[in-house]
């Protein structure tokens, strides 16, 4: 009987996450990552986390939702595609913007859509206590959605579906509702290496290990000091992110247009020139960028990334 209950709050909870708009939605038992455990202490160790320091805080808590939310009992993992209709012009005579920040910044969407599907379990189901997350806390994200079965974790360290490919974000609730878990699917990556063989920096030190101060994203994006001239003349013009190793993945030929309005990019981006992107004022990048993702470098840090990029 409890069992029937539970399927049925979990398929009321999918098929409105659905009608949400959301790509896909798996469920997981909250329980310690045991697997994940000497992984993740693995590559702190090595020092792969860079200057990202709070990738090192709450070890404990990354690996075990229910310090996160007193009495969690499930995870409600969700992805949103973001996939663009038309990409900014890619080749070699302009600078390069990865295209989860074309649009609207994802943290501020996704946590909308989740409210609102936070708001119909309580109204369906009944008073629930949980939190939403969205890159929000220490929450290892492709984790919890390779395990709930929405995709497997890839060679790069990106989650990949066999439907719309790795262009997607993803988000949860960890909630105190016991719902039916889902189990993971299979590794479907097979021999391929291409996302190992095409990354410039061999930020990929092995197939699903990525050395993330190694990483293009990294230097453009996190990294607040001067890059290191041992990458220059590496990044093929990326200034914002980097896709090199989603754009080669087999899986991504599967990719279709996103149908999130926030996330079309502004229409002025798509005229931009090299010359644009070098002589880009506080103003133009305020409009441009305006609730975009880019904003997390300031002027500053992309100033700083064209220049890199340019020499």
């Amino acid at each position: 009987m409890q069992n029937a209950l539970h399927q049925k709050y979990s398929q009321i909870i999918k098929a409105k996450a659905t009608d949400l708009g959301f790509d896909a939605c798996g469920i997981s038992k909250a329980d310690f990552l045991e697997e994940e455990a000497p992984r993740l202490e693995a590559w702190l160790n090595q020092n792969y986390h860079g200057k990202m320091s709070y990738m090192a805080n709450h070890f404990d808590k990354r690996l075990d939702p229910r310090k996160l939310v007193d009495g969690a009992k499930s995870v409600i993992t969700v992805i949103l595609n973001y996939f663009p209709e038309q990409q900014l012009p890619t080749n070699d005579d302009n600078y390069k913007l990865s295209k989860y920040a074309y649009g609207t910044d994802y943290h501020f969407v996704l946590k909308d859509k989740l409210k609102d599907l936070m708001a119909y379990i309580s109204e369906e189901i009944g008073e629930v206590n949980g939190r939403i997350f969205v890159d929000s806390a220490p929450v290892m994200d492709k984790v919890w959605a390779k395990k709930s079965g929405i995709g497997w974790v890839g060679k790069h360290t990106n989650l990949i579906t066999r439907e719309i490919g790795s262009f997607f974000f993803i988000g949860e609730i960890i909630c105190d509702l016991v719902l039916q878990p889902d189990g993971a699917i299979k590794d479907y990556c097979g021999t391929c290496t291409r996302c190992v063989d095409a990354c410039p920096t061999d930020a990929i030190t092995e197939p699903y290990v990525v050395d993330g101060s190694k990483c293009i994203s990294y230097f453009t994006i996190e990294l607040k000091e001067a890059i290191s001239e041992d990458v220059k003349g590496k990044f093929e013009n990326w200034i914002f992110g980097c896709d090199i190793c989603q754009d080669v993945c087999p899986w991504n030929r599967f990719s279709k247009p996103h149908s999130t309005p926030e996330f079309t990019q502004n229409t002025d981006l798509q005229q931009f020139t090299k010359n644009d992107w070098e002589e880009i004022t506080e103003e133009i990048f305020q409009e441009i960028f305006k609730r975009s993702a880019v904003k997390r470098t300031k002027l500053e840090g992309l100033r700083r990334n064209i220049a890199f990029v340019k020499n």
